[in-house]
Order: C-alpha cells, then sequence, then structure tokens
C-alpha cells in the first residue's frame, strides 16, 4: 500500500518537536504539504492557508491539524469537506458540540476522525491499566503540576476563552485517568483565574464513580522546581504510583515498568491504523470532564498574571 499523503496545518513547536521526527520515522505516511501563518518545513510546500493548500494539492490524503483549539473546527470542517481523513492535537476542540460535528461530518463523508491524546500513550499506562485492573481501588490522587513560563512562553491563546488555561495540561492527567480508571464525575471543584485573564491558572477537582470511588485531582501553572506529573492509587494490592507523565509505574515503591517516551509515534501508528480500517477514533470524555469543571466549579480571582 502507498503511503498515506499528508499535510500539516499549523507548524509550531509542538509540530518540530514531536511530529515532524514521529512522521519521518513511519512508512505509512509522507508529508506533501503545510499550512500555516509563519512556520514551514523546509523542502516541503508551504501555504499560508488550509484553503489554498487543499486546492493546490488534491492529492492529500490526510490532514494533521495542530493550531489552537479556538481555531480548529473550521479548519477540521474543511478538511472533512474535501475527503480528507484529519487527526485533531488535543484537545480536539474547544467545545464539546465542535467535535461531536466533525465525528458526524466525517461519518458522513466516510473518512476518518482522530481525536488524539497522546499521553493515554505514554509507555506505562497500559501497565497501569492492567494491575489496577487486577485489584480493587479505595482512592486515586492526580497531581498535574508545572510552570507555565517554562512550558508556555508567550502564548496568549491558552489565557483566551476556550484555550482552557491550566486544563491544557491538566487534560493529559483527565486523558489517562478516563482509561485506567472506571467512568467518574465530578462532584466538585474551585478553578482559580488570575485577575487579567480568561482561563483559570489552578483547578482542584473531586470526582467519584457509580460505585462511591473517590478521585482528587490538582493542576496547578505555577509549579516552580521540580515538576509533577503523576498519578497515585491505594488499592488492595498496595499504592500505585503512575509517575512522570505515565512514563514510570511503581507498586509499593518497587518500579515495575519503565520505558522512554514514544507518545507521538504510537499516535501516528493508530492515525494510520483508523485510516486503513475506515474508521474514526473519537473519545471526547476528558473534554466532557473539562467542561463539567466549568460548569461546576467555584471561580476563585487571584493576582494578576504576567508573562
Amino acid at each position: 500500500m502507498s503511503p498515506i499523503k499528508l499535510a500539516i496545518v499549523g507548524v509550531g513547536k509542538i509540530v518540530r518537536d514531536q511530529h515532524l521526527p514521529s512522521i519521518a520515522n513511519n512508512p505509512d505516511f509522507e508529508l506533501i504539504a503545510t499550512a500555516s501563518r509563519h512556520g514551514t518545513v523546509e523542502g516541503i510546500p508551504a501555504f499560508t492557508a488550509i484553503e489554498a493548500m487543499l486546492d493546490a494539492v488534491p492529492e492529500i490524503d490526510a490532514v494533521s491539524l495542530c493550531m489552537p483549539p479556538q481555531y480548529r473546527y473550521e479548519a477540521a470542517y474543511k478538511a472533512l469537506s474535501a475527503g480528507k481523513h484529519v487527526f485533531l492535537e488535543k484537545p480536539p476542540g474547544a467545545t464539546l458540540s465542535e467535535v461531536t460535528d466533525l465525528e458526524n461530518l466525517a461519518r458522513t463523508k466516510g473518512v476518518s476522525l482522530f481525536a488524539s491524546w497522546h499521553s493515554r500513550y505514554a509507555p506505562a499506562v497500559e501497565a497501569a491499566k492492567t494491575f489496577l485492573a487486577s485489584t480493587n481501588i479505595r482512592s486515586a490522587h492526580v497531581i498535574w503540576k508545572e510552570d507555565v513560563r517554562h512550558w508556555h512562553p508567550n502564548q496568549e491563546w491558552i489565557w483566551q476563552a476556550g484555550g482552557l488555561g491550566v486544563f491544557d495540561p491538566g487534560i493529559n492527567a483527565l486523558s489517562i485517568v478516563t482509561h485506567i480508571l472506571p467512568p467518574l464525575f465530578l462532584t466538585g471543584a474551585t478553578l482559580e483565574f488570575p485577575e487579567n485573564r480568561d482561563s483559570p491558572i489552578a483547578a482542584d477537582l473531586h470526582f467519584k464513580s457509580g460505585a462511591g470511588l473517590p478521585v482528587h485531582a490538582e493542576f496547578d501553572w505555577r509549579q516552580t522546581g521540580k515538576q509533577s506529573w503523576d498519578i497515585v492509587a491505594e488499592t488492595d494490592a498496595g499504592q500505585m504510583v503512575l509517575a512522570d507523565g505515565g512514563s514510570k509505574l511503581s507498586v509499593n515503591g518497587e518500579l515495575k515498568f519503565s520505558a522512554p517516551e514514544a507518545e507521538y509515534p504510537s499516535l501516528y501508528r493508530r492515525f494510520a491504523e483508523i485510516v486503513k480500517a475506515g474508521t474514526s477514533d473519537v473519545d471526547v470524555s476528558p473534554l466532557r470532564h473539562v467542561a463539567d469543571a466549568f460548569m461546576l466549579g467555584k471561580r476563585k480571582f487571584v493576582d494578576a498574571f504576567y508573562d
């Protein structure tokens, strides 16, 4: 089978760091075009708008959309309407309704839509899921704290309405939680908003399952020093710690699994798989939890934030 002819829309840091190397090392894909207001890829035809790209390069089979979520729906709609398979960076959209509409459009057009959650493909996540399925879970605690100045310098879109604020990294934790734990629903939340921003800088969330399993999640963008991306579960078999964003699994202090990060190569393998199978993979459960937090959460205003 010939490679899937792929285009990328939105050539920024995540594309250079993750998408391009993953595509280059995957024989199922051939990058043939890009569209971005500023970024380009050497040796690849570049356009400043997706419409011009789709018109000029009709042989494109699939499009990876890597712009901020507030602008993703329009581009996805155009690509799907043109009969292209679509890869959505996380989160898949600014609203649940957008993603539902895109999923329906993909079905109508007979093409694949992929809502990618890269943290679900962290190396120890499946091992954690297997361990938790083998025992009774008593409680879980999510600690996802990082320094926004280090990871997102001068990125104004994340502070604007629809940019999600601290939920931009926090949704990575939720994508793991919704994969390894039983179905949960939000019971309470406090969201901290800087006085000069539209999106929160911190969030404290409480969930429970239908059977009463309590889960507490703490997200904060003001962390200095060591960054924290951990999920701790108390179980009948002892304490499980899924650490460093899902790369290491320990049980009762003993390291059980560790492997190098390979999230984006796994995403592109999955995208190729669903394109070949003629199916879609669209799970909105992490985004639904974020929407619930905005609906149910109490707002607390804190000092203005300046990057």
